[in-house]
């Protein structure tokens, strides 16, 4: 199958194209910069330049391809508080990917959020697969893929938990939040840091991509997910044992929002959300199971904090 992957030189792009390559595909990765073309090409892949807002170059390569994955988001604009224009970047892409794969028959895999389930109210409980909600922040992108399963589309959304983790993981939530702890000078959760997170491996998350575009049912929604719920306060203790810091708690109620955005930054809104996630189905669905280290493990190689 010829791939058209958005996203190709980031995180989980660079260990999706080796995976879709050593599976028997061809890969058209999209990048907007030299230094990420650069990237693409040595991974195995061929480059189209372009970028997330060039919609007439997402339209061509869609028509180019026989199945997309859409990694890319505009993260850049969610890290400066820009959520809207990101999600709306987001879904202008996958429109005009729309465009181009409606009624072909073709796979599409969006990507989504499992932590957008605990925070539309999915609570007391794991989020499953089989949990859709109406609206929202990225849940517009998401239905709009899953609704294109009426169209002769064999379209599917998977659900990243917060924590993708691996040594190729650079600019995620656990390099951010190492990040703040590191300028803050103490890694912190929030109240009694019980809330948990999911977590999966970057080469965990990127079979999952890669069963779903050769098999995964019209309209169906998947979970990437190998670990349902890290507590955060093991995921603020290990970082501080990697920096060599101390570990604190930031008070839950009330928070004063500059202690809480000294202490996390951009992800002041998002620690103290308790994101229990199931993979069953997908498990099921894809026949996958995870073969890589947990979050603890890799936070305790040190990969991270060099």
């Amino acid at each position: 199958m010829r791939v058209f992957l958005t996203g190709a030189s980031g995180h989980i792009g660079s260990a999706l194209i080796p995976e879709l390559i050593t599976a028997g595909h061809s890969v058209v990765g999209l990048a907007r910069s030299d230094d990420a073309a650069a990237l693409v090409a040595e991974r195995g892949a061929e480059v189209v330049r372009g970028g997330l807002d060039d919609l007439d170059v997402l339209r061509a390569a869609t028509s180019d391809s026989d199945g997309v994955i859409h990694l890319a988001f505009r993260h850049d604009l969610m890290q400066v508080g820009d959520m809207a224009g990101a999600a709306d970047s987001d879904l202008a892409a996958l429109t005009a990917i729309g465009d181009a794969v409606r009624g072909t028959g073709k796979a599409l895999v969006g990507t989504s959020g499992t932590l957008l389930l605990a925070a539309s109210g999915i609570t007391g409980r794991p989020g499953t697969e089989e949990d859709a909600l109406p609206s929202g922040y990225r849940i517009d992108s998401e239905n709009f893929v899953i609704g294109l399963a009426d169209d002769d589309v064999r379209s599917s959304v998977v659900r990243l938990p917060p924590t993708v983790h691996s040594d190729l993981d650079r600019h995620g939530f656990v390099p951010g939040l190492i990040g703040f702890a590191r300028n803050a000078g103490s890694s912190g959760y929030l109240g009694d840091g019980h809330n948990r997170w999911p977590a999966v491996h970057t080469r965990d998350a990127a079979r999952v991509y890669r069963r779903a575009l050769e098999s995964a049912p019209a309209g169906t929604r998947l979970h990437a997910v190998a670990e349902e719920g890290v507590p955060f306060r093991e995921i603020a203790a290990a970082i501080g044992r990697g920096l060599d810091i101390p570990v604190v708690s930031v008070p839950k109620d009330p928070v004063p929002k500059d202690r809480a955005a000294d202490v996390f930054g951009y992800l002041a809104g998002f620690v103290g959300i308790d994101n229990p996630t199931s993979s069953t189905l997908t498990r099921e669905l894809l026949d996958w199971e995870p073969e890589f280290p947990g979050l603890l493990s890799d936070l305790a190689a040190g990969h991270y904090f060099t």
